[in-house]
């Protein structure tokens, strides 16, 4: 890569570390950036995911008072996101490239719908209050397995998908929530880097860019992203989500 692409992907990284500490969907930031720049896209993917473990562990770390008292649920749900992210990840590589290719359009039009969405998620989670269970039951374990599949295999909206799980079927703060999204994230981000370090071809200069950017970005949003306009965040996340799908079709 050459100097000016080094400094955008670094960029990205920063960009989608900061949105996933607070939002979710960084990937589709750091994904669509490296496919701007030529690489096929199961590299892309593989690469982007490396690249991003660092950021949702930054972020975790920024998110550490929120997560006490949560050891136990996070140990429980830790275990669905640790096989989903491993099943997702397994999916990647045994599935054909072009599978991978016809599907992505798909999953980055329904991440950007589901960060549409989030703020109805998060009033129907302050609504349920009084109302939502401790910790969900089978259902919710289930959910956030298959939430683990998918960010496994691509990930984008991963944590708006488990916030929307946890607004379903747990009842807590909000942003203990979001820290306990954090750590399941990482989990999940994790195992899939740990298999695609094992079996799978690595960008390692673009997986440096972005984990060095992310890791910045996750400190960053965690302790300032609570401030910034929820609205511009995510029309930026969907008009980078809405080209990208488009980039994707046209190259098929």
């Amino acid at each position: 890569m050459e100097a000016l692409e080094m400094a955008a992907v670094g960029l990205a990284g920063v960009a989608a570390g900061g949105l996933n500490a607070v939002v979710g969907s960084g990937t589709l930031i750091t994904f669509p950036t490296l496919l701007a720049f030529g690489f096929p896209p199961v590299l892309a993917n593989v690469s982007n995911n490396l690249g991003l473990v660092p950021g949702t562990l930054s972020a975790a770390y920024g998110y550490r008072r929120e997560m006490k008292g949560q050891g136990r649920r996070l140990v429980r749900f830790g275990t669905a996101s640790l096989i989903g992210g491993l099943i997702g990840a397994l999916l990647l590589l045994k599935l054909p490239a072009d599978a991978f290719q016809a599907v992505v359009p798909v999953l980055i039009l329904t991440a950007c719908a589901l960060v549409l969405l989030q703020p109805r998620l998060n009033r129907r989670l302050k609504r349920r209050g009084e109302r939502g269970k401790r910790d969900g039951g089978v259902p919710m374990w289930c959910g956030v397995l298959a939430a683990g599949v998918y960010g496994g295999y691509f990930g984008a909206a991963q944590g708006v998908l488990l916030m929307g799980l946890f607004g379903a079927f747990l009842l807590d703060d909000l942003q203990r929530l979001n820290a306990a999204k954090n750590v399941l994230a990482s989990l999940v981000n994790g195992v899939a880097a740990v298999v695609f370090i094992a079996v799978a071809d690595i960008d390692w200069p673009a997986a440096g860019l972005i984990a060095a950017g992310s890791t910045v970005g996750g400190l960053v949003g965690a302790r300032y992203g609570r401030r910034l306009p929820p609205v511009a965040m995510r029309g930026f996340i969907v008009v980078v989500g809405v080209t990208a799908s488009v980039a994707m079709i046209a190259r098929a």
